[in-house]
């Protein structure tokens, strides 16, 4: 019996390799089980993701004057959004060759890209290439959260850009793409950046344009035209070296487009919106709206600034300071000798040379119609028409004058022009007595005359006979403010206030004493058209019409005769008006606010470390030519009385000017008596008596109350 073979054992190297096959099907099977379960997941995920938000993009909100003009534009983004079809096909064509070649040929992930991506990067063992088609970049760029560098963002990224090309068609990818891009330089969209960089729509650029466009894209701060204009040719030769390859652009003509002249606008210093007017106004919108919905854009602020008078008040302060810094023995540094030195970003906390402010207002709303806070908003941003606060000087002479003459003090009334005597003050401690500019005292003078030619010594008794509690009330009541120190130097203007304060309190003498609440924005609406905000009319006495009526007259004078005289013959000012200067001591601050029956104005002078400006340098001869310049374009600008407004009605009376009552025969026969129209509030109730004579004018029922003169007048201007 032959031997017969014995069965052999299974090769272990074959068991192994059924089980590898094994081992391998089992993990091909979890893997595509692992990415059904990852797509239905992460395709999940990209559903809660709302794509009508794709189209959501924040523009920035128009800043409009009072005339509907374009002020600048703040907040959101700086973008214009246009339709695919006004971008030029170059930028188009350059767009694709740089970004995604492939972009008409996939369905929002580019495979081929991907693998050609990977395996340019293995070799290289670094990120050289990605692989982020339009779409995903769009996906990325308009939600939050996916620009975050993990693989569960890239996951929701790819799944939510393949739920995109399912909903939206390419064109419409492409423009949402191009509108929502960033450019550099706070640049967003197509439309803007080729206005900002090259001063042409979309629509008209070049090959070379679009190439250098479409270029800076992966980096655009470090490209930016503006800013790296060689790097940016450089990306620019790059896309149109792409574009040849891609068959969208022959040799030829990529070699024309590289010796294209490309003329880039000059980037000012700082954009000509950041100015004092722009940032007031930016103030006042985050004081009305939500954070959220200023910074989500898309606004229309109506103001109430007018563009001509805003320009000339800023043109005209400048004109003028420095005008001042050049006459001869001018001892402080100049905005020219500064702007040599300055470095271009630093922003000093005080500015060594002479500054101002200048601020208007339509005295029909309270609208502000010009804001100048400064000579130069990027060397120093301090608002000094809003945030300063300066001693006030002689311009607060006309609000004691208007609470004098609300308790009985008239315009012809004697007043001692003289130095005070011991105990003569109701308020105050101590003596103080001050004199006045020109050195001089007139003696006994009309009340008129103290406000005309602005003397110090008869305003302080005129403010010591109305009292420092009804003073300090007038100025609450005007909205001037409230001093820090009670004291009778108030009288002349030892407080501190804004400009803004200032000219809204004087506003009050040609509104028949009715005080206008300033304030910058009209309304706001939103894209839709939709009110979001209005501003009412808030109003409130400031004093009595009379009153105020016959302080207005006065400040007339002043224009014509007194200190603010200058306007009309030297800078040619015509229209009816009335004004006060002021200068605090040793010629600090010098000031002048004054009024039509449309507009007031007011106009500071002085050093921000408060120094003397000059000697001799009164309001009359720095502030007011300023003045006068800002209202000669207001009025040519149509801003002028075209209907005679509603006054007090006024009585034509003889009055006795030692006593202040009505005049009899006997104040004529001793040379007191003289005739003034008075509003009704103001009329004597009685007669003089200190004359005797017979009454001239029949006495009317109720007038033979003694006069409130004859109770006080004893000592009182003596």
């Amino acid at each position: 019996m032959s031997d017969l073979p014995l069965p052999s054992a299974p090769r272990p190297r074959r068991r192994g390799l059924r089980i590898l096959t094994t081992l391998l099907l089992i993990l091909f099977f979890m893997g595509l089980a692992g990415l059904a379960v990852g797509i239905i997941i992460y395709g999940n995920l990209a559903k809660q993701y709302d794509l009508t938000k794709l189209g959501e993009m924040k523009e920035r909100s128009v800043v409009l004057d009072t005339k509907g003009r374009e002020i600048g534009k703040l907040h959101g983004e700086n973008r214009v959004v246009v339709p695919i079809s006004q971008v030029s096909k170059h930028f188009i064509d350059a767009l694709l060759a740089r970004e995604d070649a492939r972009f008409y040929d996939h369905g929002g992930v580019d495979y081929v890209g991907v693998a050609r991506a990977a395996v340019r990067n293995f070799k290289d063992k670094k990120t050289v290439q990605g692989a982020s088609t339009i779409t995903m970049q769009l996906a990325r760029n308009s939600f939050d959260g996916l620009n975050e560098k993990t693989l569960h963002r890239k996951l929701v990224e790819v799944m939510l850009a393949r739920r995109i090309e399912a909903e939206k068609t390419k064109d419409d990818i492409l423009e949402l793409y191009v509108n929502r891009i960033f450019f550099g330089s706070g640049l967003y969209g197509i439309e803007r950046a080729s206005k900002a960089y090259f001063g042409k729509s979309a629509s008209q650029l070049t090959a070379g344009e679009g190439a250098m466009l479409a270029g800076i894209i992966r980096s655009p701060n470090r490209f930016s035209p503006f800013r790296n204009w060689k790097g940016a040719l450089v990306e620019r030769d790059d896309v149109l070296g792409r574009m040849v390859v891609k068959k969208m652009l022959t040799q030829e003509e990529a070699d024309a487009a590289k010796k294209e002249e490309i003329a880039v606008v000059a980037q000012p210093l700082i954009s000509n919106q950041d100015n004092y007017a722009m940032e007031a106004v930016r103030r006042d919108l985050e004081l009305i709206l939500e954070e959220s919905e200023i910074e989500d854009g898309g606004l229309i602020v109506h103001t109430t600034l007018d563009l001509d008078l805003q320009k000339a008040a800023e043109q005209s302060l400048e004109k003028r300071l420095t005008e001042v810094e050049k006459q001869k023995g001018y001892k402080h540094p100049t905005k020219a000798q500064f702007d040599a030195a300055w470095d271009g970003v630093s922003e000093p906390s005080n500015t060594p040379y002479l500054q101002g402010g200048v601020l208007m207002l339509n005295n029909r709303t309270g609208g502000i119609l010009a804001v100048v806070g400064g000579r130069s908003y990027p060397q120093s941003r301090f608002n000094r028409a809003l945030q300063g606060n300066r001693p006030i000087g002689s311009t607060i002479k006309p609000f004691i004058y208007a609470t004098a003459f609300m308790h009985g003090l008239l315009p012809g009334s004697l007043v001692e022009d003289a130095p005070m005597r011991e105990g003569e003050l109701k308020d105050g401690d101590g003596y103080w007595s001050p004199g006045n500019a020109d050195g001089k005292f007139l003696g006994f003078q009309p009340a008129s005359v103290g406000l005309v030619r602005s003397r110090n010594a008869m305003t302080v008794r005129v403010g010591n006979f109305a009292g420092l509690d009804s003073v300090l009330m007038t100025l609450r009541d005007t909205g001037l403010g409230e001093p820090e120190v009670r004291t009778p130097q108030i009288y002349i203007g030892n407080m501190g206030t804004s400009l803004k304060s200032l000219t809204s309190a004087t506003s009050v003498f040609p509104n028949n004493g009715i005080r206008r609440r300033p304030f910058l924005i009209s309304s706001i609406t939103d894209a839709a058209g939709e009110i979001v905000y209005s501003t009412p009319v808030l109003e409130s006495e400031g004093m009595p019409p009379g009153a105020a009526l016959v302080t207005e007259r006065l400040m007339e004078k002043v224009m014509n005769e007194g200190t603010g005289a200058p306007a009309r013959k030297e800078y040619g000012f015509k229209e009816k008006a009335g004004g006060k200067t002021g200068t605090t001591n040793d010629y600090k601050d010098a000031w002048f606010v004054g009024f039509t029956s449309e507009v007031t104005c007011g106009v500071w002078v002085g050093l921000d470390q408060p120094d003397t400006i000059a000697p001799g340098g009164y309001g009359g001869k720095l502030a007011l030519p300023i003045w006068a310049d800002s209202m000669n374009v207001a009025v040519a600008s149509g801003y002028k009385q075209e209907v005679q407004k509603a006054e007090p009605v006024l009585a034509r009376v003889n009055l006795c000017r030692l006593t202040g009552l009505l005049a009899t025969d006997g104040c004529a026969a001793a040379g007191h008596a003289y005739a003034d129209d008075l509003p009704a509030e103001m009329v004597p109730p009685g007669y003089c008596d200190a004359h005797g004579g017979r009454v001239v004018v029949e006495r009317r029922q109720g007038d033979s109350k003694p006069g409130f003169f004859k109770r006080v007048f004893n000592g009182l201007f003596r």
